[in-house]
């Protein structure tokens, strides 16, 4: 047998090592991702956090000081535990809130056709601010504020008595005047009078009515009493009534409403 050995080509040796002070490490993949935090969670996961703050079986008292919690706490710590905290006390206080409005006032927080939220234009770096369009939330909003503290200060001392009275100025005024607002709006923007886009109105010439198609909507505000409606403009320079028409006392909002939005065609048209 006859062996062949060939030689393999040789295989330069590996560099010699010197440690060096200023050598760089070597480029090992990273993950670049930024560490989570409990804020930035997807939103139905937030949510879900937030409905467990609900222990199974607490009594209806240690629920009442969870959602007092989430009104004077919670909620206030971002944008994120704000929408989640608000759904919570929304859903919760709103058959409460809607049994407490007058007949034969309408009601109507959350509507479906329109857009919920409304966010001002803002410098780039400035915080985001959530403001509902619907003027009706915010007396909502206003309900629940004054019920969580009020069914807590029960809880803690029976001396406590409930008062009235802040109850009775919500649903007497605030609430028929958002809701005449909202309804304004509803039916101007069907007229083409109203739009929403946060734009302000620029005053015309001393003493002349305002020629503009279309009227901003965050420049429009209702007064409202049992007896009159008044429809009023807010400018940079000042704030008029423009349109005022005559109600009764157990007049529906919406016939109000329609009648405000004629007088506003009519004096946008100038007659």
């Amino acid at each position: 047998m006859i062996i062949l050995e060939e030689k393999m080509p040789g295989v330069p040796p590996p560099p010699p090592y010197s440690p060096g002070r200023d050598a760089a490490p070597p480029p090992f993949p990273h993950n670049s991702r930024a560490t989570p935090v409990l804020g930035t969670l997807p939103s139905h996961l937030l949510l879900r956090i937030v409905y467990l703050t609900f222990t199974n079986g607490s009594s209806l008292e240690k629920q009442r000081k969870t959602l007092y919690w989430l009104t004077v706490s919670l909620r206030l710590v971002n944008r994120a535990f704000y929408v989640a905290c608000m759904h919570v006390l929304r859903s919760t206080y709103i058959p409460s809130y809607a049994s407490l409005v007058h007949p034969p006032y309408t009601s109507d927080p959350f509507p479906l056709q329109s857009s919920a939220l409304y966010t001002a234009p803002k410098p780039a770096d400035a915080p985001i601010q959530i403001r509902s369009l619907q003027r009706e939330t915010q007396v909502l909003d206003l309900f629940i504020a004054l019920k969580v503290r009020e069914d807590v200060w029960l809880d803690e001392t029976e001396l406590h008595l409930e008062r009235d009275e802040s109850f009775r100025d919500l649903f007497d005024l605030n609430q028929p005047r958002a809701r005449t607002e909202d309804l304004v709006r509803v039916y101007g923007m069907r007229e083409g009078l109203i739009s929403a886009d946060g734009r302000r109105p620029t005053n015309g010439p001393s003493g002349s009515r305002s020629r503009q198609k279309t009227v901003p909507f965050d420049a429009l505000s209702v007064t409202f009493s049992s007896r009159r409606l008044g429809l009023v403009l807010t400018t940079r320079e000042r704030k008029r009534t423009v349109v005022e028409v005559q109600r009764t006392k157990d007049e529906s909002l919406e016939a109000g409403a329609k009648r405000l939005v004629r007088e506003m065609k009519l004096w946008l048209s100038g007659a």
